[in-house]
């Protein structure tokens, strides 16, 4: 089996529909993949609606998380998207999208960048909107060649020239809020050096304590020594390994299928699961 437990689509900050995404998946060879977007489930029905018979979905968010003044991100699978306390929590994360953009479109103007909140909102279309919606928008203007030539201390990495904070779960909070849901907590691609500071493993040992289920090992923003040391570290803690494309279309360089979790792993997670279940391909339209 070749599954693929971290993606994204337009309901947030990925370029193929949820439709067009799972069909890919499908073409890629893949068997099991999970729609994963920013703090929103909203991709979900039409994913399903569109699943190719012989894939499976894995229903899931990934929730904007801080501690310790560190940025962070939590892979949520298989929760009940109507549970009120988590909902609450991602709603607000949501709703703080749209200011915190506007506030990085202030920024870049102060710096001379001739970038609108109408240039942004058009690159976000119908999804959350965030940090790389506005990317985008500076690659358009020929600022930077690149989206991630945009997350620099320049632009808009954390404490970044243009960078503007939003509203961030803890993710001891995260973590009780999904296990509520009946679902399971992955913390995302923790070893992204290059993102900004990552969070010290005495913080992934203490989540590991607080219910954490497992860590994101195999990430394209991993590099051989990372992925070898996070492995370690698992293994000392008790954590499921994942591996995954984080794929968001052409917005990255990834690709469907880049980087897989072990079967054995996929099954534990949906066996600790009770908020929803994976849901198999019938030979979507």
């Amino acid at each position: 089996m070749r599954i693929d437990l971290h993606t994204h689509s337009t309901a947030s900050d990925g370029t193929d529909s949820p439709a067009d995404l799972v069909r890919k998946a499908a073409a890629a060879g893949l068997d099991v993949v999970a729609l994963t977007d920013h703090d929103t489930t909203r991709g979900h029905a039409e994913a399903i609606a569109a699943l190719p018979e012989g894939l499976t979905l894995v229903t899931g968010a990934e929730l904007s998380c801080r501690v310790d003044g560190v940025s962070m991100h939590m892979l949520a699978y298989l929760f009940d998207p109507e549970e009120p306390a988590l909902l609450a929590e991602r709603e607000l994360v949501r709703d703080d999208r749209v200011p915190r953009a506007k506030g990085m479109v202030a920024k870049l103007r102060e710096l001379g960048v001739p970038v609108t909140w109408e240039q942004v909102a058009r690159i976000a279309g119908d999804g959350s909107v965030g940090r790389p919606h506005v990317a985008t928008a500076l690659v358009e203007l020929g600022v930077v060649p690149t989206v991630g030539d945009a997350f620099t201390r320049d632009w808009l990495a954390d404490g970044g020239r243009a960078f503007v904070e939003k509203h961030e779960t803890d993710p001891f909070e995260a973590i009780r809020l999904i296990k509520g849901a009946g679902g399971v907590a992955v913390f995302a691609h923790p070893g992204a050096s290059k993102r900004g500071r990552t969070v010290p493993e005495s913080a992934i040992a203490e989540m590991a304590a607080a219910g954490l289920d497992g860590i994101e090992v195999d990430h394209m923003d991993h590099d051989a020594g990372t992925r070898a040391r996070l492995r370690g570290l698992a293994g000392e803690l008790g954590l499921l390994v994942t591996g995954s494309s984080d794929y968001h279309g052409s917005r990255k360089t990834c690709a469907l299928g880049e980087y897989t979790t072990d079967p054995e792993v996929y099954g534990e997670i949906t066996r600790r699961a009770f908020g929803a279940f994976p849901v198999p391909g019938a030979g979507g339209a």
